[in-house]
């Protein structure tokens, strides 16, 4: 790009040359000299055209391998050990991180490379075109009263003051603009979000009936970005004034300061035109701040975003890094590993105590129902358990996480085929297709056998009922050791969950099982209850044997029993 700039400047130095002679063949009237003169112009022209092909081969380029380089780096780290979920947590979290990787990457740093090469060209340009304009000009001879004395190169002089001026009254006029930016890129944000948002949970607000409310907040959130658009209108057109005025200025003032020394016949009309371009050469690399400020105000506030994110992550980091909460992970192949609690307690982001004082432990093969009223804590316990919730203390002892499969409440179903939804999160070749064909008629849903290839929102087409049963699909096919149920059966009637939950005593019979649940006859499944109780200082974890079945009614009972329903009837 270095390269490419340096021999872009050299053309242009070449140019301010032919200026000179071009004018001054015109001016003698010189025929051969001027048509020669326009055979070297098509040549520069042609290098010209050639290098600043490349130039922006090479800079665009160099914007998207820093884009994809910036994009991939917060991507993975916002990925990383569930930092996507845990700063949704954190105060002063950097909102909609999606739209700040795909969005603001993008022009922090294309505007960064174009504002780069061309600082880097107006630099270079300025030191190749102010000896030129020092050694034209020469010196002005001023008299003020009684002294008399020369100023040496006073075109540069004049340059200089010239840039200086507009630069200062740039940076007063145009300082608003950055804050504007950065007002109307958070809003051009929220209402994006908003959008998106209505069209994830469109079935429900069209069940209910709240399009109208809807449109009120879609309205309010566009009213912020009209707001925000207008301030940012009016600074531009202040700072208009200015560069138009300045711009038109420039067509006229070097011949101008230049024109004393020409009427003195010290110059020639060429020499007066070279001198006209390189002082619009130069005075354009010291005017690089003016005329590129509305994109320094622009690129600011996309930076300002992109380094919020990247902050936001550094305190899910730090977070992390303060929690006193030890998960000690089993060695991978550990067919013995356990999941035990040890003194733990756990906390919200805020420090407030959820969970205060937990032990237990559960042995590979078992099955355990968690229950407990709502808001005591179970789902917590279960991202504590996950590695997504640092915040407490006390020790999780959990078996290798290969072997570990969570199942929430709604399963989640990723883009693509069927396939792919039902081998998640492995890829779809993982899984043979009658591997697959056998599970989903294992788990009652063999009519979508024929769409195993089809590519849809999932999601949004199966029932929430289908998507749980795909999700015990996937333990057929995944055969995780250990087994973690967040109200996975409640979409399920008592018929198919009973067919569900039965896949433990057969083809899953060799898994541990951990279950949250509130629906009454869960605890059959299980071997064991352990019990939530909500306290002042957090909840209580304890241990509730699971209730004896009813005692068998004695023969002379049941012999009463039918007696009275004979009179009955």
């Amino acid at each position: 790009m270095l390269g490419l700039t340096l021999l872009q400047i050299a053309i242009q130095v070449r140019f301010n040359i032919w200026n000179r002679d071009f004018f001054n063949a015109l001016e003698s009237r010189d025929r051969t000299a001027f048509f020669g003169q326009m055979g070297l112009f098509l040549g520069l022209t042609a290098a010209s055209m050639v290098t600043a092909v490349f130039q922006l081969y090479v800079r665009q380029m160099l914007q998207l391998h820093w884009r994809e380089w910036l994009v991939f780096r917060l991507q993975h780290r916002w990925l990383s050990q569930g930092r996507h979920y845990q700063i949704n947590f954190l105060p002063d979290a950097a909102d909609n991180p999606d739209q700040r990787i795909s969005e603001n990457t993008r022009w922090a740093t294309a505007i960064a490379v174009d504002m780069a090469v061309g600082l880097v060209s107006a630099v270079l340009m300025l030191i190749s075109f102010v000896g030129i304009l020092w050694t034209l000009s020469g010196p002005l001879h001023v008299a003020l009263g009684a002294s008399e004395f020369d100023i040496p190169g006073y075109m540069v002089w004049a340059a200089l003051l010239y840039a200086g001026i507009g630069s200062a009254l740039t940076w007063v006029i145009g300082r608003p603009m950055v804050a504007a930016n950065i007002r109307r890129n958070e809003a051009e944000s929220d209402h994006r979000f908003a959008l998106v948002r209505l069209r994830e949970s469109s079935e429900g607000v069209a069940l209910i009936g709240g399009e109208a409310d809807e449109e009120r907040g879609l309205k309010q959130a566009f009213g912020a970005v009209a707001k925000a658009m207008l301030d940012l209108m009016r600074s531009e057109r202040r700072l208009m004034w200015l560069t138009s005025a300045y711009g038109m200025l420039l067509t006229v003032f070097p011949v101008l300061v230049a024109s004393p020394r020409y009427f003195a016949g010290a110059i020639t009309l060429g020499v007066l035109m070279q001198i006209s371009s390189a002082f619009g050469q130069v005075t354009s690399s010291l005017n690089w701040f003016v005329d590129n400020f509305p994109r320094i105000a622009d690129w600011r506030s996309h930076v300002a975003r992109v380094v919020e994110l990247e902050d936001t992550l550094d305190m899910a980091d730090a977070s992390e890094a303060e929690t006193v909460i030890t998960l000690n992970e089993a060695p991978q192949g550990d067919d013995r590993a356990i999941l035990a609690f040890r003194d733990l307690q756990i906390a919200q982001a805020d420090g407030t105590l959820v969970i205060n004082d937990a032990n237990a432990e559960i042995q590979p093969g078992e099955r355990v129902l968690i229950v407990g009223e709502s808001g005591s804590g179970k789902s917590t316990l279960f991202r504590a358990i996950a590695g997504l919730w640092p915040w407490g203390s006390g020790e999780i002892r959990i078996p290798p996480r290969s072997a570990m499969m969570f199942m929430p409440q709604r399963p989640y179903l990723p883009l693509g085929t069927l396939h792919a939804a039902v081998a998640y999160p492995m890829p779809a070749r993982r899984f043979a297709r009658p591997a697959v064909e056998a599970a989903l008629t294992r788990c009652g849903l063999d009519h979508l056998i024929p769409r195993l290839e089809e590519e849809e929102r999932w999601d949004r087409i199966l029932s929430l009922g289908e998507q749980q049963r795909l999700a015990f699909t996937r333990l057929l096919l995944h055969r995780p050791a250990w087994v973690f149920m967040d109200e996975a059966t409640a979409a399920l009637d008592e018929a198919n969950q009973d067919t569900m939950m039965r896949l433990f005593e057969a083809e899953l019979a060799e898994s541990a099982l951990v279950s949250i649940g509130h629906r009454p006859g869960l605890d059959v499944y299980h071997d064991r209850t352990l019990t939530l109780t909500r306290g002042s200082d957090g909840a209580i974890l304890g241990r509730r044997r699971r209730p004896a079945p009813p005692a068998k009614p004695s023969a002379s009972v049941v012999a009463l029993r039918k007696l009275l329903r004979r009179k009955k009837r």
